[in-house]
């Protein structure tokens, strides 16, 4: 008799590195510029998002790997075992293929922009009228602003600025070489427009600097030069043990993060020079840089300054940018006061397609209203003239007991929540600087009024941040409602968080550290014994990404089960799917489109018996045990029965959606049936009363339920 044997669900063989994870997302969404169905300039745009994404990636992930090397801590990642150092050339191999991708698709592009007039120039290709526009910016604007560092025994090498532009110059008088560099001005617009005769240039600052850079050196001849870019450690470490104000650490944390070790040296080596390779290592040896921390390419350097010319010129080619939507505000609140409605009724939120303006109302109005009593919220990230902010002073300066919680550690948000915390306290708000080693990241507001002889509590619950900005670019989710005992589960929550003591007990909200990882598994563990019972297990979970071992080892056991599997998941995903007698019931797709997908919701079949929940984590280690993140459950039938016809819309998705497959690789969904692009369904339900839904066919049992449940 053949004795089976238990597979080791914590073998490396059943996981995907985090870091090169990343890099996978990160290649979708350049992969997105590639796409014709996407207009011109948005097609431009995501190689400026994948851009900026790596510079996030190399400043924190990458510099916490370099550390580790250096202080000779050889800890493998928990999951594949890999170490450091093999880690780090895994990284450099396959972001470099994904920029090599991300050039080759830039230099199609800019042959787009040409067939419609648009030209990106360099000096040689300026004419007569342009050369003198072009030089009269430059002598007006930019050499008034550079500022040439010489290197030489007097001179040391400077300190550069992360993420800048630099020139590197090689100068020579009488026999004798001289190297300087000269930092491109990062206050002053990177690119000049160039516009006549019906045809419109652009040309980037650096290349008028590089052109002009003899005028700095009097006396001397300029025999080459080039532009280069460094991107540095923002991974550093925050010392809060023992601090009296964290206010102040975190703004010294702030001046010593501006010269972190640098991590990567990207070269712009379009002009093969002689001295090239010589003065490329010259500056890795400066910056302490190793080979495979050096990107040279063939094209400008930073192309985050695609998004800021394709603004400026969308004014003039509105066909290229994606055409206009307007959230709006739902059926249940038009016309209505708010907390009326709340009062009555639980309200669900879906953005951006309903607009973010109840929620800043939310706060706008219980600021002006005399009854109300008290408010308090949580704050990560807020735009820079936030309304949110003004309606919170207000309410302080009208005598509301106002407490907010402003998260002074939301990384590269610091300085601005730095200031924010401190425009809040002048108005008269009490304000918490967040809680030692953790990032409290949940997303709550409160606010409490006395009507008549009694006290009612309004509570809103969101997976997104409190940021009118971007709530228009991220899909994310909230809740409004006056339930009693969620209003006792926020009292709770928020006195956990302003004075001392342990976590409370709650109702019906799942707080982490540790809470909701521990219910996440509970919930799987029930849903496993629900399927040995009834045979109907399903667990339909989306995310922006999962890490976590404990939680993806018992999503294993559930797969191995028979329980059926959905995950939608954006970004990194730590899960191997289909791995026959691990995963093969587990199916992982991944959606980039015109909107960031950001929510996060969990459901659990349960026979039936449906278990939703939406919640500001994600299933990470680091949200599990490092962050103070809220999960919280739908109870209202007919807002669950929303959220669950917006999943099958995402699961039916067959022209954004990619599948992962368990060698690694995403490929976009294809079949023969009618397109569905999630996004712009839900767009179009905003947008009208009634939309008639694709005619789907019926085999299809997806389909089906979106003909069933989707009521546009």
């Amino acid at each position: 008799m053949a004795i089976e044997t238990k597979l080791d669900l914590a073998s490396p063989d059943y996981y995907f590195n985090r870091e090169l994870s990343w890099l996978d997302f990160n290649r979708r969404v350049l992969e997105e510029a590639k796409d014709p169905h996407n207009p011109l300039f948005e097609q431009i745009n995501f190689l400026s998002i994948g851009s900026s994404n790596l510079d996030e990636f190399f400043m924190v992930r990458v510099a916490g790997l370099q550390d580790q090397l250096k202080m000779n801590f050889d800890i493998p990642d928990s999951k594949t075992g890999m170490l450091p150092e093999a880690q780090l050339e895994a990284i450099a191999q396959k972001n470099g293929d994904n920029v090599a991708m991300q050039y080759g698709t830039y230099f199609e592009l800019l042959q787009k922009l040409a067939d419609k007039g648009i030209h990106f120039k360099g000096m040689r290709d300026l004419t007569k009228d342009e050369y003198a526009f072009v030089e009269e910016i430059f002598n007006e604007q930019l050499f008034p602003a550079l500022t040439p560092l010489g290197i030489d025994a007097y001179r040391p090498f400077p300190n550069l600025n992360n993420k800048l532009i630099h020139t590197f110059v090689n100068l020579e008088k009488d026999g004798t070489t001289r190297v300087a560099i000269v930092p491109v001005p990062a206050l002053i617009q990177r690119f000049i427009l160039l516009e006549g005769n019906g045809v419109t240039g652009v040309i980037l600052i650096e290349d008028v600097i590089r052109h002009f850079i003899h005028t700095l050196f009097k006396g001397y001849t300029v025999t080459n030069s080039f532009s280069f870019r460094i991107t540095r450690n923002a991974d550093l470490d925050l010392h809060e043990d023992g601090a009296d104000d964290l206010l102040l650490v975190i703004q010294d944390y702030l001046k010593k993060r501006k010269n972190g070790m640098a991590v990567r040296l990207e070269v712009d080596i379009r002009d093969t020079i002689a001295t090239l390779q010589t003065d490329v290592q010259f500056l890795a040896a400066e910056l302490d840089l190793n080979e495979r921390d050096i990107y040279r390419i063939s094209g400008p350097l930073d192309l985050t300054v695609l998004s800021k010319i394709t603004r400026v010129l969308s004014v003039s080619f509105p066909e290229d940018v994606y055409p206009d939507f307007k959230p709006v505000t739902p059926l249940e609140l038009a016309g209505k006061d708010i907390f009326d409605v709340v009062e009555k009724q639980d309200v669900f939120m879906h953005h951006p397609y309903d607009s973010f303006d109840p929620v800043v109302d939310f706060i706008k109005l219980a600021a002006e209203d005399e009854n109300t009593v008290a408010i308090k919220q949580t704050l990560y990230r807020v735009s820079n003239d936030s309304p949110i902010i003004e309606g919170l002073k207000t309410a302080a300066e009208k005598g509301k007991q106002v407490t907010v919680l402003v998260e002074l550690k939301a990384r590269f948000d610091e300085e601005s929540n730095v200031q924010w915390a401190k425009e809040l306290e002048e108005a008269g708000v009490h304000v918490l600087y967040g809680m030692t080693h953790l990032k409290t990241h949940s997303k709550i507001a409160m606010v409490v009024k006395k009507q008549s002889d009694k006290i009612i509590r309004y509570v809103h619950l969101g997976t997104g941040n409190y940021n009118d900005k971007t709530a228009r670019l991220y899909t994310d989710m909230g809740l409004f409602t006056a339930n009693k005992e969620i209003g006792e589960d926020a009292t709770n929550f928020f006195n956990y968080l302003s004075g001392y003591s342990d976590q409370p007990e709650y109702n019906h909200l799942h707080v982490s550290p540790f809470e909701i990882r521990d219910s996440f598994i509970e919930y799987i563990d029930d849903e496993i014994d629900s399927h040995k019972q009834f045979g109907n297990g399903h667990i339909l979970a989306k995310m922006n990404s999962l890490t976590d071992k404990r939680v993806i080892m018992k999503l294993y056991e559930a797969s191995q089960a028979g329980v059926r599997i959905d995950l939608i998941i954006r970004g990194i995903c730590c899960l191997k799917p289909q791995v026959p007698g691990v995963s093969e019931n587990i199916q992982v797709r991944s959606i980039i489109g015109r909107f960031l997908e950001h929510s996060r919701i969990y459901y659990f079949h349960h026979n039936g018996e449906e278990n939703l929940f939406l919640s500001s984590a994600d299933m990470m280690t680091r949200n599990m045990i490092k962050r103070v993140e809220i999960e919280f459950p739908i109870l209202d039938k007919e807002i669950k029965k929303e959220i669950l016809s917006a999943l099958d819309i995402y699961l039916a998705d067959n022209t954004k959606a990619r599948e992962l497959f368990p060698d690694g690789t995403y490929r976009y969904i294809r079949n023969e049936l009618p397109p569905v692009y999630a996004q712009q369904l839900f767009m179009e339900k905003a947008n009208a009363e009634k939309v008639t839904p694709p005619a789907f066919p019926t085999k299809d049992k997806w389909f089906h339920k979106i003909q069933r449940r989707f009521n546009l």
